[in-house]
This record gives C-alpha cells, sequence and structure tokens, in this order.
C-alpha cells in the first residue's frame, strides 16, 4: 500500500520578517560526529521492519556562505546534486535521529519530487520554491513544509547573511525519529563485496563546485571536502560518511529557471546506468537500477549481486554522465 492522501498545503516563497536568532530561539547544533564502529550483522536491507513514521528530507544549502552547515553528521543519507550556474545542493535524509537544528535551508528543485517518491508521503523541508513549480509540489505524494511566516519550525540566525541563515527545528515537525524502515531507498547493507580497488580519495566535479573524498584509516570513514575545502560539521568536526556512492545519471534542463534565467538541471533519477561504490578504502564498480519513481535504487556488482553498503551514513553523489 502506497501512501495516503497529502495535506493540501503549499506556500509561496519565504517573505522578507523579522530575523530571529537562533540563539534566542533555543535552536542549536545538531549532536556531535556519530560513532565510528560498523557493525558485523549480516546484510539487511532498511525497508525489513515497519516504520513508526515518515522520512525527513531537507533542502540544505551548499555554497561557501552556508557552511558549515548544521545537522549533516546526523543525517542517514546526504544527496548531492546540480543547481543552477554549475553549483551544488544537498538534500539531507533522517529517519534514525533528528538533530535539534538542520541548515541553511534553500529551495526545492523540480527533480526533487521524482527522487523523494520512493518514500512513503515523505516530509520535505524547503524555503520556497518557483511559484510554476509550486501546483507541482502541491499534487506530489509527499507532505511539503515551506518556511511560511507563521511556522514555529523555522528560524533565522542572525549572525548569518541571508539567504545562507535560515534553519529547520525538526522536532516542530515530527515528534520522534521514524526509524530506519522509512529509508526504503533500495540499498542493502552488510559484508563488503570481494574485488573492487584500492582508492584513498575520488573526486566529483561539477562546473563551478566539486565533493572531494578522501579515506580515513583511522575512522574508517571517507573525509568529505567541498570545493577544495575540508567540509565541517558547525561543531568543527569532519563529514565523514562511511560509504559513498557516485551515480552516473542524465542531467537535462528542466522546464524551471530561476530568477536570473538559468535553467535549472533535472537529474533523472529513474532508469539505469554505472556507479562507483567507495566502501572501507575501496572502489567498486556498480550498475544502479530504479524501474519507477515509486521504487528504491538498487546497486549490484558485475555478478549481479546486491553491492552491500558499509553501515552508516551514505552519501549520494549525482554526476552527469560521461
Amino acid at each position: 500500500m502506497r501512501r495516503g492522501t497529502r495535506r493540501g498545503r503549499c506556500a509561496a516563497l519565504l517573505t522578507a520578517a523579522v530575523a530571529v536568532s537562533l540563539a534566542a530561539a533555543g535552536c542549536t547544533a545538531g549532536p556531535g560526529t556519530k560513532d565510528d564502529g560498523r557493525a558485523t550483522e549480516p546484510e539487511r536491507s532498511h525497508s525489513a521492519a515497519p516504520a513508526s513514521g515518515p522520512v525527513l528530507a531537507v533542502k540544505v544549502d551548499n555554497v561557501r556562505a552556508a557552511r558549515p552547515q548544521t545537522g549533516l553528521e546526523d543525517a542517514d543519507v546526504v544527496y548531492a546534486e546540480p543547481v543552477e550556474a554549475g553549483l551544488s545542493r544537498l538534500m539531507a535524509m533522517y529517519a534514525t535521529e533528528l538533530p535539534e537544528s538542520v541548515g541553511p535551508v534553500r529551495s526545492a528543485r523540480e527533480s526533487d519530487l521524482e527522487l523523494l517518491g520512493q518514500f512513503d508521503r515523505p516530509v520535505l523541508a524547503f524555503s520556497g520554491a518557483q511559484s510554476k513549480l509550486l501546483p507541482l509540489i502541491d499534487k506530489a505524494p509527499l507532505r511539503a513544509e515551506p518556511a511560511d511566516e507563521d511556522s514555529a519550525a523555522y528560524v533565522r540566525d542572525r549572525n548569518r547573511q541571508a539567504p545562507h541563515n535560515l534553519y529547520l527545528r525538526p522536532d516542530e515537525l515530527l515528534p520522534k525519529p521514524s526509524g530506519a524502515a522509512a529509508l526504503t531507498t533500495g540499498f542493502t547493507y552488510g559484508k563488503a563485496p570481494a574485488g573492487g580497488r584500492a582508492e584513498s580519495s575520488h573526486t566529483v566535479r561539477y562546473p563551478s563546485a566539486s565533493f572531494t573524498f578522501t579515506w580515513s584509516d583511522s575512522r574508517d570513514r571517507w573525509l568529505v571536502a567541498m570545493d577544495g575545502s575540508p567540509a565541517r560539521t558547525t561543531d568543527g568536526g569532519r563529514l565523514a560518511p562511511a560509504t559513498v556512492v557516485v551515480q552516473h545519471v542524465t542531467v537535462r534542463e528542466s522546464d524551471f529557471r530561476d530568477f536570473r534565467g538559468s535553467n535549472s538541471p533535472y537529474v533523472e533519477s529513474v532508469g539505469s546506468g554505472h556507479a562507483e561504490v567507495l566502501r572501507d578504502g575501496r572502489a567498486y564498480d556498480a550498475t544502479w537500477k530504479r524501474g519507477a519513481a515509486e521504487d528504491g535504487t538498487t546497486f549490484t556488482t558485475e555478478d549481479g549481486k546486491p553491492l552491500n553498503f558499509a553501515e552508516g551514513q551514505v552519501w549520494v553523489v549525482f554526476a552527469g554522465r560521461s
């Protein structure tokens, strides 16, 4: 059984309101970096047990002025996508833990709706969207939570410059984490496959942005750098996922443009193609497949077996097909 009926709510862009300080509102950075230990349990899928609620998806700013971001270290999955002017934006997915604060929060894009189709009525937190896109968000099988003037879920940090200063309080949207089963991504976790190749560093480049993942033996994690600088949490720790997926997809022009007239890229996350999966200091060639927007994405080895991810946070970086 798929999703229930969507609550009829869609709002226009956040208007210029009186800024509210994070400190005054009690909105603080999320907890520190998670435990680096990796589980040794057998292969599993997050969809094995029923979820207690929806996954929370938050659109997160990723230009230099937005860093360091808050709450990314607590996400179960982080998607990196190309946006206008060759820049990048993030979508952070929360199911097993809700940090106190996430941000800076930015606007949604058309291809976000296709990506989110795999989840059961997810909650989408975003700062706004183009007026022509809002009706599509309203019709999508999700619960839209834009930054309305009357929403208690969003606050402004007076110590940062707009528009890079809008933050979400997740507990205003969800009473508690929904559980790992809300992550209907199609990913499997467990023992690493045979083969692969040793890889200490991997870089993905967009026209005006880049992601570099460097393996740390001491942490058993991939240390993230963005645009050539170490990616840190608000409290100074390093962003460090256990698994990194470089998913090669078709990136085409969408039907929408930004206020400068630049076309918004559309990431086609339904289909199939090549991917590299980075885990345990090794890189594995994989085939990804997603048959429909309602399906998760599977990753398989050359012999067609599921390619297990390491336990812990996953980053999926969408890259154009070469």
